[in-house]
């Protein structure tokens, strides 16, 4: 069996295409980091595609600098700046990428050596993957975007949840888990195969705001037949802390993922493809 496992892990590192996708809206300080933290990955993503939710040009010239200096082939996906509309970007982004599976992340995750390796170790058909992050301090946030670091990060006196920067397949092997439910779900660390994506028909676009917006979308994948694998002490990223995002929109967002749960709906009308025929 361990045999079958380890070939099934071969074939699947060798032919899977892999697209990363990072949101980001106007923090290219960090944004840099995390673009620095891939090109530093063991085993590179095929595609990186940035969900751009309207950044301004400093974002657009390190992105069009990355492209010319490193070997990752980056896609810029930007959209008009028209408030909080992550999800909106994300679908804009996931109809650029030509990847099998999809990794999502946020532009302000450091990404452990081995995050992309391990994000494909543990693909599997049927479920999508939900990891953890580790978070730094403002003080340790600082210190990094001003070079004041070395790797690992573990250094750091101040880490906040400071196990999840523990990396161990056997650890993971024992701490992983499969359970479907939407606590402590978050897109900064979320990977899925694009086919089960599309088949829900991606992010809710009416979602604008910060929030709900991840949870919703786990919900419709559940309901459509996509279990959640949890992982534990693999694909490790480190979160650069920033001021939280204004929770005004939260009551309607809830609103719209309470409907999700008591109607067990599996489809967006307003989702990729009503992207996709906006943009043609």
């Amino acid at each position: 069996m361990a045999y079958n496992f380890f070939l099934f892990y071969l074939i699947n590192t060798k032919q899977m295409k892999v697209t990363l996708v990072i949101t980001t809206y106007n923090w290219p300080e960090a944004l840099k980091l995390v673009l620095e933290s891939i090109t530093n990955q063991s085993v590179l993503p095929n595609e990186v595609v940035i969900a751009d939710d309207g950044s301004s040009q400093e974002t657009y010239d390190l992105i069009k600098s990355f492209n010319l200096t490193s070997d990752i082939n980056i896609l810029h996906s930007w959209q008009e700046d028209d408030g909080f509309r992550v999800a909106r970007s994300r679908n804009k982004a996931i109809l650029k990428a030509s990847g099998d599976y999809i990794i999502l992340i946020d532009g302000d995750s450091i990404l452990h050596p081995h995050f992309i390796k391990d994000h494909i170790y543990n693909a599997e058909s049927g479920y999508f993957v939900q990891a953890s992050r580790v978070l730094f301090s403002e003080n340790q946030t600082k210190a990094v975007i001003n070079g004041n670091f070395f790797y690992p990060f573990t250094s750091f006196f101040e880490l906040k949840n400071r196990k999840n920067s523990i990396h161990s397949k056997f650890l993971s092997f024992i701490f992983s888990s499969k359970k479907n439910n939407i606590r402590g779900i978050k897109t900064h660390n979320m990977a899925f195969y694009k086919t089960d994506c599309e088949n829900i028909n991606g992010f809710n676009n009416n979602f604008e705001g910060w929030g709900r917006e991840d949870s919703e979308f786990v919900v419709r994948l559940i309901n459509s037949g996509v279990n959640r694998k949890n992982i534990r002490f693999n694909a490790i990223q480190y979160h650069l802390w920033h001021t939280e995002n204004s929770r005004i929109s939260l009551e309607k967002n809830n609103e719209m993922l309470n409907e999700a749960i008591n109607s067990q709906m599996k489809w967006c009308e307003n989702g990729i493809t009503a992207l996709a025929r906006d943009e043609s």
